[in-house]
């Protein structure tokens, strides 16, 4: 089997990956910050470092996963005072939302997933290490900045010169920091904040900056240095190249040695983000399309590539998965050992250790369908479900998929269903084919497939 290659964004290209310790794999991934649902961006990000860490496992890695949520910062304060509630009480019912999205997608849940509440100790102590390497202090207004200036590679990960940075495009211009490039380690507390936002710290009450989160609670977790680092592309400048500052300046050594990044979703082509106006939640999405057509059309794109979303292209993914399902519908897969040296497995694991590449590996699995549906192979089904498996694709029964589907205002249920395709049987039988005719182009408008099969059984799936 061909050794995993990860595209690292630090060194801007594959590279061969070398775990620290043998067999094992330490991983953190960005999470999210919970004052609202998750939109598609998010899911993205949940499903891809899913497939990461499901594919690392599957290759015989002892894999800890970290993913964190951020349940502390501006957004979530300004939303809970709006309504009139605690912080806690506010993140807590965004988290099991998250948490109610992320299991419909088929996104196991991580090893670890630390609150920033939890970890303020943490990171106290890592900005006092900063302060004594020169690279923290406290501003006249009483927050607690970095020293980016004083910190002689930063820009490595994302590129960008310290002499090229326009200050007013990305942080807001305040004259306690001696240099506006400079960042927040510890924000000094408002008298306006509600009490439950308020820590003690050797600089006076306050609460973290947003950058400082990772950095603590991916040490604590993980250790000073590990394997894999991850997180949407929006993250790399400022969020980790603030992160590589404050871990690396704080220990004096490498923080991560591969950086991953997902690409965007788009919606007419621009991003799709909160601040545009121009996402869709998760749960908006699922109303309309099954969850695992959703995690399909994720997984169908190269996780760095940019996903264009569209009604199209999710009715173009259904379409894709539902002849994925057929081919295990029409020959149920046997019950022998699954062969990892089978020449499409071969390929698959090929495809997934070329960077994840997800495309290739799930064009893999139509090449298996189509030989299935030929061959009638119980052992190709076989192979087809198990290496799907991987990607937590062609899991359920052929039929529950085949006839599941949102449940749409107006749409028929099984037993409508059924009572039209007695109502067609009956007239067939009486030579009323006009009938029979009208019945199925009536449930065709209505969405729903009937396929003949011989000895008179007529089955049914959601179009």
């Amino acid at each position: 089997m061909t050794a995993l290659k990860i595209y690292n964004t630090l060194a801007r290209e594959k590279q061969t990956f070398v775990p620290m310790q043998a067999g094992k794999v330490r991983m953190y991934v960005c999470g999210m910050t919970v004052y609202d649902y998750c939109h598609l961006g998010h899911a993205r990000v949940m499903v891809v470092f899913d497939m990461v860490q499901r594919w690392l496992r599957a290759s015989g890695l002892d894999v800890t996963y970290v993913r964190n949520i951020t349940d502390i910062d501006d957004k979530i304060i300004k939303r809970a005072v709006e309504n009139g509630e605690s912080i806690s009480q506010l993140t807590q019912r965004f988290i099991n939302a998250m948490d109610e999205d992320a299991a419909a997608l088929g996104v196991q849940k991580p090893d670890h997933e630390p609150r920033a509440t939890q970890y303020v100790p943490q990171m106290l102590g890592l900005i006092g290490k900063l302060e004594r390497h020169g690279l923290a202090y406290k501003a006249t207004d009483g927050d607690v900045n970095y020293s980016v200036r004083d910190f002689p590679t930063y820009g490595k990960l994302s590129g960008k010169s310290l002499d090229d940075l326009r200050a007013g495009e990305r942080v807001e211009l305040n004259t306690g920091k001696r240099d506006p490039l400079d960042f927040v380690l510890w924000k000094a507390a408002k008298e306006s904040e509600p009490d439950e936002v308020k820590w003690d710290s050797p600089w006076g009450k306050g609460r973290p900056g947003w950058h400082i989160e990772c950095s603590a609670m991916g040490c604590e977790l993980l250790g000073e240095q590990f394997d894999i680092h991850g997180g949407g592309e929006d993250l790399q400048f400022p969020h980790h190249e603030n992160e590589i500052a404050q871990s690396e300046g704080a220990h004096q050594h490498t923080f991560v040695n591969y950086w991953m990044h997902n690409g965007f979703i788009r919606v007419d082509n621009e991003k799709m983000s909160k601040s545009l106006g121009n996402f869709f939640t998760i749960r908006d999405v699922l109303k309309k399309y099954d969850p695992e057509v959703v995690r399909f059309f994720i997984l169908r794109a190269h996780y760095r590539s940019p996903l264009n979303y569209s009604d199209v292209h999710l009715d173009d993914a259904k379409h894709a998965l539902t002849r994925l399902y057929t081919a295990l519908k029409e020959m149920a897969p046997d019950s022998e050992a699954f062969d990892k040296d089978e020449p499409h497995a071969l390929k698959f694991a090929e495809a997934m250790n070329d960077d994840f590449n997800t495309p290739v590996a799930i064009a893999v699995l139509f090449d298996l369908a189509n030989e299935v549906n030929k061959t009638k192979s119980a052992a190709l089904a076989r192979q087809l479900k198990s290496l799907a498996g991987v990607l937590a694709l062609l899991q359920r029964s052929p039929q529950e998929f085949l006839q599941s589907g949102p449940a749409e205002q107006g749409a028929l249920d099984e037993a409508g269903i059924l009572a039209q395709i007695e109502a067609r049987a009956a007239a067939k039988k009486a030579k009323d084919f006009s009938a029979a005719d009208r019945i199925r182009a009536e449930l065709l408008a209505k969405g729903i497939v009937l396929e003949d099969k011989p000895g008179g059984l007529t089955e049914w799936r959601r179009a």
